[in-house]
């Protein structure tokens, strides 16, 4: 089986066909060489049960394990079960196979919106996007072979924002802004699965700020291998993905071969939109076997 050319672009990137009721099959670009990018993997994931939700209600969290690398040669199978359909709050879980090997799992609930009491603290002071240089051309500078295997970066503008990576002993940080290249539709799942894709990409690179630069800074190979062990997300406020959205990052612990990293996202205009948890494998990179 070939992979079909696909649209380079978030509806691309998202895309999956549908083979039967709650089971839909999909492809994956590369994380690393040869291993599909874990963001694609739960975005397509919340993808394939979002299609089965009814109108009018919203992802409000998801959970997902990577349980074994995603060949990008070959489709992945999304099989969706409806585990619960209440008045207020629905859940599903996905199941991602290859080859019959299961990939990936997610658990996500959806609900109706609702007028409650608002609150949240004050957002991180950090400069504008429009007033920080482009991350890619940095990258390209630094790293070009690093930057030029980057598929994310087709659909996704960026800006890195200096700072020291550990400006409180023992916690690392980073933040980036990040939107869609492209604009979105106004569908609120697009944007709920873009920023699902989009907070992958540094969480586990956060863990090791303590002993590697940023990917995009370096000049040198990586001195620490990194991949997801598991991933959630939760959904605060609406939002577009097309929009800038602060990812400010932390790391504030690491050992036993594994880190974990927070990250809040904020909207420009101050709104706390969601918060990101990882767990993430950290090992020297000479030590690449399980």
């Amino acid at each position: 089986m070939t992979r079909p050319v696909g649209r380079q672009d978030f509806d691309g990137l998202l895309g999956l066909e549908p083979l039967d009721r709650d089971l839909f099959r999909g492809w994956c670009h590369d994380g690393i060489p040869l291993r599909a990018f874990g963001g694609q993997v739960a975005a397509q994931a919340l993808t394939a049960a979002g299609r089965t939700v009814p109108d009018g209600r919203s992802v409000h969290s998801l959970h997902g394990y990577f349980l074994r690398p995603g060949d990008t040669a070959r489709p992945l199978d999304y099989a969706v079960e409806r585990v619960r359909d209440g008045s207020s709050y629905l859940s599903r879980r996905v199941t991602v196979t290859q080859d019959g090997a299961t990939v990936f799992t997610l658990s996500a609930s959806f609900k109706k919106p609702e007028h409650a009491p608002d609150r949240q603290p004050a957002p991180p002071c950090v400069p504008d996007p429009d007033d920080l240089p482009d991350l890619y051309e940095i990258w390209r500078r630094n790293n070009p072979d690093d930057y030029a295997q980057a598929e994310f970066r087709r659909v996704l503008d960026m800006r890195y924002v200096p700072g020291p990576a550990e400006s409180t002993p023992g916690m690392t940080e980073q933040k980036l802004w990040i939107r869609s290249r492209e604009r979105l539709s106004d569908d609120p799942l697009l944007h709920a699965c873009a920023l699902a894709y989009a907070s992958d990409l540094f969480l586990a690179p956060a863990v090791a700020l303590a002993t590697d630069r940023p990917r995009m800074l370096r000049d040198t190979p990586a001195s620490v291998f990194l991949t997801s062990l598991d991933h959630a997300v939760w959904y605060h406020r609406p939002f577009r993905a097309d929009a800038w959205l602060l990812f400010a990052q932390r790391s504030p612990t690491s050992a036993d071969g594994r880190g974990l990293a927070f990250a809040e996202v904020w909207s420009t205009d101050g709104r706390l939109i969601a918060h990101v948890v990882q767990e993430t494998v950290v090992r020297p990179a000479r030590q690449r076997s399980s």
